[in-house]
């Protein structure tokens, strides 16, 4: 048999070697049949879309990816993906693997340093999702979400899984915050496409928060320029919105109950520059870095903080979109 002139020995030393290859790769040690393995499965049965979320770095132990034993890391990965919940669970069944994800002493490192640790948490990230995919997915609507590490993971999901053209077309949207989306990216991947509104699907949804003083972190380093969409009036210029444009700034605990909110706390424009969120009306010093190496002024904590109940109508927005373009009914 021969396929576009090609030999028929050739092919099959061809494919052998694929196969060889593709046997070789390292695959996760997880096994995410068992529910134990999962933050949160399934949760939310009469919602119509899935959203698959990946947490945040929360692991600040010195070693340098999560252990998925220790149970006071894994208490405090569950709290952070509460944090974010409150925005997805009204529109979406959720999912959530645990993961070993890199952990905060990686980023201390020079960033040519990150790779090994970042591969060990996507081979998680990537058994998990493929387990969804194989036993919970049957076609349904999928968002993708996630933030800071996360986010990155979004990334590589995309570049993994959504070339194929029926699962792209199960995707309402990427919700990959904290975490930069590039210009290269998306030629890389053309699977890969930026937000241009409120309303449009199959595409990524993708900010960094500043002070206006702050000109680089490790996050969006110097010479990065990020693809961002402003959360308050959705557009991807400089155009400003003011904090009457903010619905509301919710502080949850780790339980996913609203410590305090305030509409209208703060207005925001991109930098067209570097692309970032330069944030205005909160000072530096209420609103701390924390985060070991970021600049004060980097508001990275706050990214799904300060913007809420607007991510959350914008959620609730683009999964209707969606169901209305397929013709589909929400649950």
């Amino acid at each position: 048999m021969q396929k576009r002139g090609i030999p028929a020995l050739v092919l099959v030393l061809v494919m052998a070697l694929t196969a060889c290859g593709a046997q070789s790769r390292p695959v996760s040690d997880v096994d995410y049949a068992q529910a134990e393995n999962w933050a949160w499965y399934g949760v939310g049965e009469d919602k119509a879309v899935d959203v698959f979320f990946v947490c945040p770095t929360v692991d600040t132990r010195d070693e340098w990816n999560m252990s998925l034993t220790d149970d006071k890391t894994k208490a405090k990965f569950l709290g952070a993906l509460n944090m974010e919940r409150g925005i997805y669970e009204d529109s979406a069944r959720l999912f959530a693997p645990y993961y070993k994800q890199a952990a905060m002493k990686v980023y201390s490192q020079p960033r040519e340093q990150w790779e090994p640790y970042l591969e060990t948490a996507y081979l998680d990230v990537s058994a998990a999702f493929a387990h969804y995919l194989k036993e919970e997915n049957n076609g349904r609507p999928l968002i993708l979400a996630g933030f800071s590490q996360g986010a990155a993971m979004c990334y590589r999901l995309m570049e993994e899984y959504f070339d194929d053209a029926a699962l792209a077309e199960q995707l309402v949207a990427v919700y990959a915050i904290g975490w930069p989306l590039t210009e290269e990216m998306t030629r890389q991947s053309p699977q890969m496409k930026a937000a241009q509104g409120a309303d449009d699907v199959g595409v990524i949804v993708s900010f960094e928060c500043e002070a206006e003083e702050v000109d680089e972190s490790f996050l969006v380093p110097k010479g990065t320029r990020m693809l961002s969409i402003n959360p308050l009036n959705w557009k991807t210029d400089g155009t400003p919105a003011s904090k009457e444009e903010n619905l509301g700034a919710c502080f949850p605990d780790y339980s996913g109950g609203i410590l305090r909110e305030e509409p209208a706390l703060c207005g925001c424009y991109i930098d067209e520059e570097r692309g970032v969120l330069k944030v205005t009306d909160v000072s530096a010093e209420d609103y701390p870095a924390k985060v070991p190496g970021l600049p004060e002024g980097a508001y990275h904590l706050y990214d799904y903080q300060f913007f809420f109940r607007n991510l959350q109508e914008n959620v609730a927005l683009r999964v209707d979109t969606y169901l209305g373009m397929t013709g589909q009914n929400a649950a």
